[in-house]
């Protein structure tokens, strides 16, 4: 399976961190975000990852090209990263999606166990990975069920319509490749296409009774990260904690 990493946006919410290093470089423990997500794709068998990048990209294809994860990470830059949302990189990737692959956001760090889970889950056209928790805020990526079915997906749900959300991983099989080109493709030839997220996508579908599927993972290890506050637990979580140690002992 083939993995795509959306990497592009600059991180501005964590600024003066990213003054002028990409979000995706942070440094967590030893390894730094993306090196984090890439050593865990690699492990549980992933043969092919593609980072979209954009805000100096260069620093990202020296992280990559110091040979480290080796041949098969490559780079894909999307020009258009400072007038465009990630719907834009998506688009940018779409020659990258004709088989099985797994879409992740750069800012999602997640254990082992947790991509376990997901590639183990029955196989679906379209599945998005979702976490429960009791309470949502205006910054989650809230989801809306029919039993384990999406039927919609946005940050404005009402809280009576929320039954979880979204932690920025999705898993595309069989016909959901080409179901999710198309639907890229329509909305990029619309007026609002490039300042789309590409969730937004993932709700068209949902909402033209296209079947979406989940795979609930909580109970797993993951974090997003946007603020300075996130960057806190994602350093707790995977740059100090024994989880951390272990995966960092395996790295070096």
């Amino acid at each position: 399976m083939h993995a795509i990493i959306l990497s592009a946006g600059r991180g501005s919410r964590l600024l003066p961190l990213t003054t002028d290093l990409p979000k995706c470089l942070l440094p967590v423990g030893l390894s730094s975000v993306l090196a984090l997500q890439i050593d865990t794709l690699l492990k549980q068998g992933i043969e092919k990852i593609t980072i979209v990048t954009g805000f100096n990209s260069h620093l990202v294809e020296a992280e990559v090209s110091s040979g480290k994860f080796g041949k098969d990470v490559n780079i894909l830059y999307n020009p258009f990263y400072q007038v465009a949302d990630n719907l834009a990189s998506c688009w940018m990737a779409r020659q990258e999606m004709n088989n099985d692959f797994l879409l992740i956001n750069g800012d999602t760090l997640f254990s082992p166990e947790l991509l376990i889970k997901v590639l183990a889950a029955p196989a679906r056209d379209i599945s998005v990975t979702i976490d429960q928790k009791e309470h949502y805020d205006g910054d989650d990526m809230k989801v809306s069920l029919n039993g384990s079915q999406l039927t919609a997906i946005g940050k404005t749900l009402l809280p009576q319509k929320t039954q979880g959300e979204s932690i920025g991983m999705l898993r595309f099989m069989d016909k959901g490749p080409d179901i999710f080109k198309n639907e890229l493709e329509r909305l990029m030839r619309m007026e609002e296409g490039t300042k789309s997220w590409f969730l937004s996508a993932i709700n068209g579908l949902a909402q033209s009774e296209q079947t979406i599927d989940t795979t609930n993972i909580k109970g797993e290890t993951w974090s997003e990260l946007d603020t300075p506050e996130d960057y806190e637990i994602c350093l707790d979580l995977f740059g100090g904690s024994a989880m951390a140690r272990k995966r960092l002992a395996a790295i070096k």
